[in-house]
This record gives C-alpha cells, structure tokens and sequence, in this order.
C-alpha cells in the first residue's frame, strides 16, 4: 500500500485520516493539540489505536524535516493554515483537500462563503498541490445541495463523509499514474479569509442575507452577532419569518415581537422580519431569545446615541476619578 503523510489541522481531519488508513499506509499525522484536548481529540484518537505517530509542530520547517525523514509516496493536506514553499513540493507528491468547487472559491473559508453568497451547491475537490493557490489538477470532484436552512455543521458532515468515501481511493489512483484535469484558470474566483469581526450583523441587509450569515458561523465557528445595550450578542439559531406583516414604518434591528410561549424575538431587517430563537450573552450560556431580549423598545446593534451615551458616562467616571485624586493623595 503507497505510504502517506496527513497533514491535518482542522475539523476535516478525522475522516480524512480514517480514509486513508482504509487504503494507504498512513506513517504519521502532523496536527498540532494541547495536553488538555488531546484525550478528546478524534484524530489523535484514531492515529494511536492504529499506531500512527502524531507529530505537533506543525511549521513548514517541520514539515520539511519529516518529508526528508519519512520520505512518504505522498503528503496529504486536509486543512493547513498555510502556503507551502515551491521547494518543498518538488520534493514529494503533494495532494490537497479542498472544500468547494475549484477553480471557484480558492482560498479560504469556502463553506462559509458558500452560504453567505447564495451558492446553490458546496463540493469537496481533491487536487494536486501546485505554486499557485489551490491551481493544481482536479483529481476528483463532487458537489452538495445547499439546502434553505442548511448550517455550516451540515455542510461540514456532507462534505466529511464525501472524503470519508472518496479520498483514500481517490490517492491510491493519483500514485497509479492518474495525474487528473487541469483547471480552467479563467474561470477562478477567490474567498479571502474571514475573521470573527466579519461576522456583525448589518440589521439594514435583507433578511435571506442574515439568516445566510447567521447560518454560516453556527459552532465550531464564532458565531454572528449584534449588540444589545452595548453588548455583545451571538445569534446561533434563527430563521426568515414567513408571511411576516408588512411594516411601513421600518427602523432595521427593532425588535417587534417577543413570544414567552417559544422564548422567540421577532426583529425587523432591511426588507422583513427574522425571527430569532437562541442565542449567546455571557459567554457559554445559549439561551432562549426572550431571555435576553425583553422589550419591544429595543434596538439590536450599535447606534450612534448608544455609543455617545457609553462615552459620556465613561468621562463622567474618568471626571470623578481626578476629583477624588487629591483626597486620596491628602489621605496617603
């Protein structure tokens, strides 16, 4: 069986190393943990039952190291958070797993993106790895219905089962002489790396594109969120309202109906309503809307007013403070 190097970081890894250990002979996993989640880590889990060596040091200095040391058939990347060098791939087949369909969407974040953007359809391609970002010949390639109310997590487990079927084989045919289709260059789009600050809710975008945001961010990633009297809010659950009534007065992100029978909060956006059911006010607690949101008074996100009220209480604290400065300079 053809020996292979996994090099996975991410929540792609599990299925991607039981794929392989099906087909090839897997002589180590570079994925980095600490002591207190390496217990509970899948992949480690998996890679010490079958006596596979996980390696933690996951620089492409490392990487380096145990090419030469391993001297692999292949090195299999599903989820790395970096480009790797030129030199570095001349020495070794290099094979990647990518979630979407190339050459759309090279780049990062492309489940997220997919939902955000409307797409029709997430894909796992298998490609080989080449000096330009995710360019390299297709080797295999499948899509997924998104569906209305599908979640990242539900993109997730699809596309995971997808290369839980298909990689090892997919890999086992690449070192038999397959060397794929190339990529129709023209025809590449990027997604650019996203970061938790992306993920604010604009109440005044229509209201298919929260939903989509607020469904692309679910667990494991950070989630979307508003502010509520100035602080942080995550929305983890909600859904469009259907036949929502027609407001002609609209003020986006005024909460308009509070239901204490479900804990939901109705809130108007650019074009509608959203309907909310869960979400995140201190951090670890998920709880019912109603919960948190209580009055039909409010407003979610940041307002003007809201921030200049924050401001002057601050200077009126600050203000007290240099008052009672020289009492406590005296009483020293």
């Amino acid at each position: 069986m053809p020996r292979v190097l996994l090099i996975g970081i991410g929540i792609t890894a599990p299925t991607a190393l039981q794929s392989l250990l099906d087909k090839c002979t897997v002589v180590g996993v570079v994925r980095s943990a600490d002591a207190a989640s390496a217990s509970t880590d899948p992949v480690i889990g998996v890679a010490a039952a079958a006596g596979v060596p996980v390696f933690g040091d996951t620089s492409v200095a490392s990487l380096r190291s145990l090419v030469g040391s391993l001297n692999p058939d292949c090195v299999v990347v599903s989820s790395y958070d970096r480009i790797l060098p030129s030199d570095l791939l001349a020495s070794c087949r290099f094979v990647n797993v990518h979630y979407a369909p190339l050459p759309q969407f090279r780049g990062r974040a492309n489940v997220n993106w997919a939902i955000i953007t409307g797409q029709p359809t997430a894909a796992i391609t298998v490609h080989v790895l080449d000096r330009e970002l995710d360019a390299g010949n297709i080797l295999f390639q499948q899509s997924t219905p998104i569906d209305c109310d599908d979640t990242v997590a539900d993109l997730y487990e699809r596309l995971n089962a997808l290369q839980l079927r298909h990689l090892g084989d997919t890999i086992v045919r690449h070192l038999a002489g397959d060397e794929g289709s190339p990529q129709a260059q023209q025809q590449a789009t990027y997604g650019c790396t996203r970061l938790p600050a992306d993920g604010e809710i604009d109440w005044s975008r229509p209201t298919h594109a929260i939903d989509a945001l607020v469904r692309a961010l679910v667990a494991p990633f950070p989630g979307a969120f508003t502010y509520t009297d100035g602080r942080r809010l995550v929305v983890w659950r909600a859904e469009p309202l259907a036949d929502a009534p027609v407001y002609a007065g609209r003020i986006p992100g005024r909460v308009v109906r509070i239901a204490s029978d479900t804990g939901a909060v109705d809130v108007l956006t650019g074009d509608g309503v959203l309907r909310i059911y869960d979400v995140e006010l201190e951090p670890g607690c998920r709880v019912r809307a109603s919960r948190v949101i209580r009055s039909v008074k409010a407003t979610l996100g940041l307002r003007t007013g809201d921030l200049l009220a924050r401001i002057e209480a601050l200077e009126r604290e600050l203000e007290g403070l240099r008052h009672q400065m020289p009492e406590m300079v005296k009483a020293g």
